[in-house]
């Protein structure tokens, strides 16, 4: 008896959140915009998400007059048949405490990821089934270490590569497209890679124990530096929205014993104004970080599992479990229908996995060693380029994706 009053969040494919209060006596509320009227063949994606009081959505159910549903607890797609079905959500609230960060500056990505589209030919077709990435022969090392944070800039391969002496020093490597490394940053301390609109560099900065900038003739500045008065611990990923703001991994794989950092590995975000807001400290060593194309979902691995963190608004929510059973996961990238390209460190490949969890394709690199992450490039922005021990390797797809 009574009536909840609770709220929930709605949208449909890249559309506005809509928020609609729920006040059936049953504990059961319905969604009836008028944007679910005429939609076109083809698939579509409706998302429900979270309450404001954290509680769980029990059951969603999706019911069309003409057409049929099919979809997980993340996403329901619309085709041209006649049926209806139902499938759960779960929704918590979020947690989240905010700091003003030493650095007052962000900046927005050139493209931090490819447009979604409904159909496969705006963006290609995801790849399936088990591929092979070959080593290009021409970024070969013989350093005792590992190569990161891939990034595609100017028609060129950016990434760190850094090694296991004290203190993990790293440069910033550049391979063309016809294959030749050349040292582009010297000592930049860095590890994950991103570019933001002006096409600059931002890295997850271990020696500097903080986000940076390189213009690409290497001068640095700080865009994150502390957080509640102390550096963070070692920033290994990160990821930037359309409207600049920044997510990313701070784990302890680089810290040096005894230093200053944070008392948690943890996930932040920054925002344009520069405040850090620590999203999640719960994790062990939080790794990968990864937003979908309409960046209302943010991806987060550690070594064995796969997250996503609804956003809503700006307003990051609690995670729930996508994928379990990774074989130590590593860097990710993202292609322009929203599938998740997850590096598996030991494993020594790469997976796809749709946006409800669903696995598309296993990408094995040739010859084997330990991967660490991916971005798409190339002419076309159909190649996947991998990172990893000392090697890139590359395969060609049929598909877009984000450039870090």
């Amino acid at each position: 008896g009574g009536q909840d009053n609770d709220s929930f969040h709605f949208k449909l494919d890249s559309g506005a959140w809509t928020t609609q209060n729920n006040q059936a006596t049953s504990g059961y509320g319905t969604i009836t915009p008028a944007t679910f009227s005429n939609l076109s063949a083809g698939a579509h994606t409706l998302r429900i998400v979270r309450r404001e009081d954290g509680a769980r959505l029990d059951k969603v159910t999706l019911t069309v007059s003409a057409g049929s549903i099919s979809g997980s607890s993340s996403s329901s797609s619309s085709s041209s048949s006649s049926s209806s079905s139902s499938s759960s959500s779960s929704s918590s609230s979020s947690s989240s405490s905010s700091s003003s960060s030493s650095s007052s500056t962000s900046t927005s990505s050139s493209s931090s990821s490819s447009s979604s589209s409904s159909s496969g030919s705006a963006c290609g077709v995801a790849p399936s089934g088990t591929l092979t990435a070959n080593a290009i022969s021409g970024a070969n090392g013989s350093r005792n270490g590992l190569y990161e944070g891939a990034v595609w800039i100017n028609g060129a391969l950016y990434f760190s590569d850094f090694t296991f002496d004290s203190g993990y020093p790293s440069r910033i490597q550049k391979l063309t497209t016809s294959g030749v490394m050349t040292t582009q940053i010297s000592d930049s301390g860095s590890n994950g890679l991103a570019v933001d609109a002006q096409g600059n560099i931002i890295s997850a900065n271990h020696k500097f124990s903080g986000l940076y900038r390189y213009t690409l003739a290497g001068v640095r500045s700080a865009v994150a530096a502390s957080y509640n008065g102390h550096i963070f611990t070692s920033p290994n990923d990160l990821t930037i929205a359309n409207d600049g703001t920044i997510y990313f991994t701070d784990p302890n794989f680089q810290h040096i014993s005894g230093a200053d950092g944070q008392p948690v590995t943890g996930v932040y975000k920054v925002d344009v104004n520069g405040t850090v807001t620590l999203i999640d400290g719960s994790l062990n060593n939080p790794n990968g970080i990864v937003l979908s194309p309409a960046n209302d979902v943010l991806y987060v691995d550690d070594s064995s599992t796969l997250r996503t963190y609804p956003i809503v608004n700006g307003q990051v929510f609690s995670s729930t479990v996508l994928v379990q059973g990774l074989g130590t996961g590593d860097g990710m990238t993202i292609d322009c229908h929203g599938n998740i390209y997850v590096s598996e460190h030991n494993s020594q490949r790469m997976r796809v996995f749709a946006p409800n969890g669903a696995q598309l394709a296993t990408i094995n690199v040739s010859p084997a060693a330990n991967v660490t992450n991916a971005a798409f490039g190339g002419a076309d922005g159909k190649t996947l380029y991998i990172t990893g021990a000392q090697k890139v390797w590359s395969i060609n797809l049929d598909v877009t994706g984000s450039p870090f």
